[in-house]
């Protein structure tokens, strides 16, 4: 009886060893994640924006990962929760700000004095409130992982996730990498980065993909999807990665707007069911 107690012992201790050894893993993804934001803006301040651009794309892959791997070892913790945030605030808030005001708003070379100045305050108005909004996303994410998780919650986020933000902003940039020259184009740019911004402090619902589990049934369907699209990641970059971000942007305004449709629809059919019928007089 002593020795299987002993043995016993030597397990749990061993196990605690294991899991206090995996508990830096997912913290060393964050730490890289931290790394991306702080060379995408030393890459936009040497105004090498697709370089920008790819290192916040990579943050965005070290942020699902990390996530995804304190959830399987079991080591996800308060600690990593607020330090994920602030990884999130400079990959995701500053440096897309950054890129989004230097690619897009302060190349005014040729334009008049009064038009530049007009445009650069657009750019600091437009960029500011993308930052903003985006760490109210974060503070509200974090006070809601505190809450009893509610039916069907995992399914969804609860306005656009700030990483989608900055990855649709990425996508843009490492599509098109030439800077905005153009006035017209500037004003367009900054209207893009308002409505983001507009989305991620919103209650418009987004995929969240928690659920997605290859575990299921059919795997070789998944995997082959996953290899299909990593490839055209790989050789399609510009087009592949601009189309999902606009998918992913849009998705949540058109699962918001279609019940809204429908509703204003139900709503004219009924009026127009009650309304009294004009009986004609005749002599």
């Amino acid at each position: 009886m002593t020795e299987k107690r002993q043995r016993r012992r030597i397990r749990i201790r061993d196990r605690a060893r294991i899991q206090s050894g995996l508990s830096i893993v997912p913290s060393l993804f964050t730490v890289g994640n931290i790394f991306c934001g702080y060379y995408a803006v030393i890459a936009t301040l040497r105004a090498n924006y697709d370089y920008a651009a790819i290192a916040i794309g990579v943050g965005m892959v070290l942020d699902m990962m990390d996530g995804r791997i304190a959830r399987l070892t079991q080591t996800d913790s308060d600690f990593g929760i607020q330090l994920d945030s602030l990884a999130d605030l400079v990959t995701f808030g500053v440096a897309p700000a950054m890129l989004a005001f230097k690619w897009g708003l302060s190349s005014t070379a040729g334009l008049e004095a009064n038009i530049v100045q007009h445009v650069n305050q657009l750019g600091w108005l437009s960029t500011f409130a993308f930052l903003v909004c985006g760490a109210l996303r974060l503070a509200r994410f974090n006070i809601q992982t505190k809450k009893p998780p509610e039916a069907g919650s995992r399914r969804y986020f609860v306005g656009l996730p700030i990483p989608m933000g900055a990855g649709m902003i990425a996508a843009v940039v490492h599509f098109f990498k030439t800077p905005v020259l153009l006035v017209g184009s500037a004003l367009l740019w900054s209207l893009l980065i308002l409505l983001i911004a507009f989305l991620m402090i919103s209650t418009v619902r987004y995929a969240s993909f928690k659920e997605f589990d290859v575990k299921k049934p059919r795997p070789r369907i998944v995997l082959f999807c996953t290899a299909m699209l990593i490839a055209l990641v790989i050789f399609y970059s510009e087009v592949v990665l601009l189309v999902l971000a606009t998918i992913y942007l849009c998705s949540g305004l058109v699962t918001k707007l279609i019940p809204l449709a429908s509703r204003f629809a139900h709503t004219v059919r009924k009026v127009k069911v009650e309304e009294p019928r004009v009986v004609g007089w005749h002599e």
